[in-house]
Formats: structure tokens, sequence, C-alpha cells
């Protein structure tokens, strides 16, 4: 399961520790519809690396895993994106943080509330952002507790 592995393969970097997992959520495609439902999560990391050296580090785990970037917002293996680095803004042509869509996508908000309920970003709390997505109804179910539990369910093919 593509999910289990990128986690284990960020937690196997010596300069990465992943501190907190949240629960797998599964929600409707993003950008592209005519897509499988994607399955999704947050974690929260520990680095001494600055934020382009663990963009580095996440697109090799991406490639490593299958990753192949041919049509924007189109189905792939995984996709690990850097929502937040402490309280830093940046925005270069590879990496913008706070991501662009964070506030945007329930699949984001919702399972970050777990780990970081009281988090600002833009001037909103996670959790506030959160429950209006919740009240929208759109589709981001948790389906499970634990990584190892789902990965059992949905093996890589």
């Amino acid at each position: 399961m593509y999910l289990k592995q990128a986690v284990q393969q960020l937690n196997e970097q010596p300069e990465i520790q992943v501190e907190k997992i949240s629960s797998i959520y599964e929600s409707a495609a993003w950008g592209l519809k005519e897509q499988n439902d994607f399955y999704n999560l947050v974690l929260k990391l520990t680095t001494c690396l600055l934020p382009e050296g663990l963009l580095d580090v996440c697109q090799k785990i991406e490639s490593e895993l299958e990753r192949v970037r041919l049509i924007h917002w189109g189905p792939r293996t995984i996709d690990i994106d850097i929502l937040l680095y402490e309280n830093l803004e940046i925005e270069t042509d590879h990496l913008t943080i706070p991501h662009k869509y964070l506030l945007e996508r329930p699949f984001v908000t919702i399972p970050l509330v777990e780990i970081a309920p009281c988090i600002l970003v833009k001037g909103y709390t996670v959790s506030s952002i959160a429950k209006k997505h919740e009240k929208l109804a759109e589709k981001c179910l948790k389906i499970t507790s634990t990584i190892e539990n789902f990965a059992k369910k949905h093996p890589v093919k």
C-alpha cells in the first residue's frame, strides 16, 4: 500500500522523524474528477532539512513509488505535499508554503485537525475550516484508525 510505504520511507530518512499520523480518509478525486477516489492522510514530521531539501526527499520517494506526472491532477500512485513548515511562508516556482490549496481541501483539513487542531493558517484555525468542510458534506470519509489495518485491506498491486 503506497501510503504505508511513503510513511515508512519518510521515517527511514536520517533527517526526518514521523511524530504523528492521522487516520486515513477516502475522498472524491480533486481536480480531474474522472478517476478513482483518493486515500489521504496527514503527518507531522520533525526534520533538520530546509523546506527545499524536504521537497527533494518527498519527490524522490514519490518517484521510487512509481509516481508518474503525465496529467495535471491526474491518477497517481502517491502524492506527498508539504502543507506547512513551522510558520514559514514561501513561494517559489517549485514550492508554496502554506500549500496553495490547503484551506480548500476537506481531505487535508479534516485529517490535519486530528494531529494539529489549533494550528493557524492564513488567520484561520484548521479546525474552523474543517468544520465548514464537514457541513458542506463533501465526501471525506474516515475509513480506518491505523495505516497498518488499511494496508492489509489495500495491498500494492
